[in-house]
């Protein structure tokens, strides 16, 4: 490598690694303020815990009654992961390979949904909407509203539709396939590597959701995910907050994800060198 190129790329890596600290730095912080006591924690005198308390990870599990939450929360999030593939898939695989009218106002109608977020103002009328149908003491209700806020799994499968060549449904038409069949045979398999992107996003947001949880399991606690149930744990005997056990709890909320994100990743690198490449 001659000086002219170390030159070149030293500003670039130094951005890249100053960025790389920013972003890990909180995770740092909050791995270790578990480890800390509460009085440790609330004074910050130090970044390192004098003596690690490992036992804030077994109170913080047994006190948030872990094992449901986090059941409630990979119901919620698998299930809506499953909906948002397939509703987000087959709509643009019809947006994609379909002519039809009022085409470009749904294209539009989804455009919306991302550009204006108007966020807890229509909570009211999901929820009396899922009154009507009987889902207000339901987590199905909570994944009937994520699966319909499926524009940006839509647009990114919409996307990489446009990589797939017309001439594959033409052939597979001549070999007897119909409209659906070539759907499930021929383009699905072809989405793999972005349906696993999306999946992996999805999966996030599902499972980081807290307003809809918190809704609908206002009367049913029994409903609540994991980001609801880490909000109890914010304060302990006498109304006492107890940062740590938070921490502690948030801490294994995130193992999931991470484990997503590891199955999801090598399908997440090719999409993006494909991206790059192209």
């Amino acid at each position: 490598m001659t000086i002219r190129k170390i030159l070149v790329r030293t500003p670039v890596w130094l951005l890249l690694l100053s960025m790389s600290v920013l972003l890990l730095f909180p995770i740092v912080v909050a791995l270790l303020g578990s480890f800390k006591t509460n009085l440790e924690l609330t004074t910050g005198a130090t970044l390192f815990p004098a003596e690690w308390q490992f036992k804030n990870y077994v109170q913080a599990w047994n006190q948030a009654d872990f094992s449901a939450f986090t059941f409630n929360s990979m119901f919620v999030a698998v299930f809506v992961t499953v909906g948002t593939l397939l509703v987000a898939s087959m709509a643009a695989y019809a947006v994609d390979r379909v002519a039809f009218k009022g085409k470009k106002l749904f294209i539009l109608l989804q455009s919306f949904t991302l550009f204006i977020s108007i966020g807890a103002v229509v909570l009211r009328p999901q929820f009396d909407l899922m009154v009507s149908i009987g889902l207000q003491k339901s987590l199905w209700g909570v994944i009937i509203i994520l699966i319909s806020a499926h524009a940006t799994a839509f647009f990114m499968v919409v996307g990489f539709f446009r990589g797939i060549p017309r001439e594959l449904d033409e052939a597979a038409l001549i070999d007897g396939c119909n409209f659906y069949s070539i759907f499930w045979r021929i383009i699905l398999p072809l989405l793999r590597p972005a349906l696993a992107v999306v999946a992996l996003f999805t999966f996030r947001g599902a499972w980081n959701e807290y307003i809809l949880p918190l809704v609908f399991s206002l009367t049913r606690p029994d409903l609540q995910t994991l980001p609801v149930g880490l909000a109890s744990l914010r304060y302990g005997a006498g109304a006492a907050v107890e940062n740590q056990l938070m921490l502690a709890g948030a801490c294994i909320s995130i193992l999931p994800l991470l484990l997503v994100y590891i199955f999801a990743n090598r399908s997440f690198m090719q999409v993006t060198a494909g991206s790059v490449k192209g």
